[in-house]
């Protein structure tokens, strides 16, 4: 019996866009059940709590936004639900340590949204988990970014097994989607609007290795750089030691493929890198970033570091911020490293005080912000291609991305306009100021506008 129908369903997505396409597709099942979803809390009957268990950061603030939702339990709200990460994490005790929560459903099966929602009204617990290998199913979503950006994910868990991750346990193994499947779904996100797709997995550059026994990622751009209305195409989490001469390839010659890479490559010392798990060397990632850059002039690099990993010494450390000193990265950003239950290096010897780790990744951000700057103020007086994605009624001025910088995570371009500008068309701004984060200019005006 379908109880949700005209139901008011409110959620909260947290944590990465992987997660929040996984929420999107709970929107979607949800919509088409019959239910009425709504941004605001207060008015719902059910809140859901789509969460995050990465690291020690993201799993306070998924419990504080789940005591802050479980408020409105005193009012209309019938029904808490947590999913997601954390949900899968910690299914088995959720339900007797936060009883505002009247069900738990985890990573993998949040498909079965719907039939949650009818059990718990029936006065059931629910505790779904331990799916985490199922296999990728088509979704309907409801796309929430807007209606000309939208991500795609084209794999689910990983296979990469880094020390310092608990991912592989909370997502599964490495789980490819049918290319066919990814095309269909890029079609109809473009015959709906969207002209920038962001191409995620919680890594890109193995997409195909399970179902086709090779790396497919250089194929699987390239057909959907022929859909005709997609005008960016971005990639994001891009293994280092899997970027080949095909992928270079294809950043470089295919129009649509936005020059963006986001490699996280964690640290430079081999070392450190080592006990990580990870595959490249100091030498290997010096080698690869400069060929890159050999290859596609006007790449955009963005990466991440972990600061204090355990056993990195002073050396260490310094052999990181030398790095990021001669690598210059477009974009970066910097992490204590958070010692996780349930993962290798969280027994490793050498673990490393809370206020150091904080201290390094501090000073790698501090050398980052010089180098942000100087990369920004380069762009003055130089015209760029912006989407414009609102108007800032505060400063009076319509801002958007450019090529260099993705969703959320990077700058924005503020400028004036002496025309109205639609938003989400693709416009050209003449850079005129720069800050460490953001540039201003105005918007340029050829023959035929």
């Amino acid at each position: 019996m379908n109880k949700i129908e005209n139901l008011k369903i409110g959620v909260v997505s947290l944590g990465c866009a992987k997660n929040l396409v996984d929420t999107e597709a709970m929107l979607g099942l949800l919509d088409e059940k019959g239910a009425e979803i709504v941004t605001d809390p207060k008015n719902a009957d059910v809140i859901i709590v789509n969460t995050c268990g990465f690291i020690d950061s993201a799993k306070e603030e998924s419990i504080n936004t789940i005591l802050e939702m479980a408020e409105y339990k005193n009012d209309k709200c019938r029904l808490l639900i947590m999913c997601g990460c954390l949900a899968e994490r910690y299914s088995g005790e959720v339900l007797k340590e936060i009883p505002e929560v009247d069900a738990v459903c985890g990573t993998g099966d949040y498909l079965k949204i719907a039939d949650v929602i009818n059990s718990a009204l029936s006065g059931e617990k629910v505790c779904l988990s331990g799916h985490i290998n199922e296999p990728i199913v088509d979704e309907k979503r409801i796309v929430s970014t807007g209606k000309t950006t939208a991500y795609i994910k084209i794999a689910e868990g990983c296979d990469n097994h880094c020390t310092y991750c608990i991912i592989p346990k909370l997502r599964g193994k490495y789980r490819s989607r049918p290319m066919e499947s990814i095309i269909e779904e890029a079609k109809e996100l473009a015959k709906n609007g969207v002209r920038e797709l962001i191409v995620i997995a919680q890594d890109t550059s193995r997409y195909g290795i399970d179902l086709y026994r090779k790396y497919r990622l250089a194929d699987l751009l390239r057909k959907l750089a022929k859909i005709d209305d997609l005008v960016w195409i971005r990639v994001h989490y891009m293994y280092p030691e899997v970027i080949d001469d095909e992928i270079i390839s294809v950043f470089k010659n295919e129009e649509k493929i936005v020059k963006y890479m986001d490699i996280p490559i964690q640290h430079a010392s081999t070392d450190v890198l080592k006990r990580m798990g990870r595959k490249s060397t100091k030498e290997e990632l010096y080698s690869l970033i400069e060929k890159l850059r050999r290859e596609i002039p006007d790449i955009t690099i963005r990466t991440s570091l972990i600061a204090g990993f355990p056993g990195e010494t002073e050396e260490d450390c310094k052999e990181l911020l030398e790095f990021v000193k001669k690598m210059k990265f477009d974009h970066l950003g910097a992490f204590a490293y958070s010692k996780e239950e349930d993962t290798p290096a969280s027994l490793l010897p050498d673990q490393i005080p809370d206020e150091v780790k904080q201290e390094r990744a501090d000073a790698i951000m501090e050398v980052q912000a010089e180098i942000a700057l100087n990369n920004n103020r380069e762009k003055i007086g130089k015209e760029i291609t912006v989407l414009c994605e609102g108007y800032d009624m505060e400063n009076l001025m319509y801002y958007g991305r450019s090529e260099g910088d993705s969703l959320d995570v990077d700058n924005l371009c503020y400028f004036a306009s002496s025309e109205e500008t639609e938003i989400g068309s693709f416009v050209s701004v003449l850079v005129l100021d720069a800050t460490q984060y953001d540039l201003t200019g105005r918007r340029v005006f050829d023959e035929e506008d």
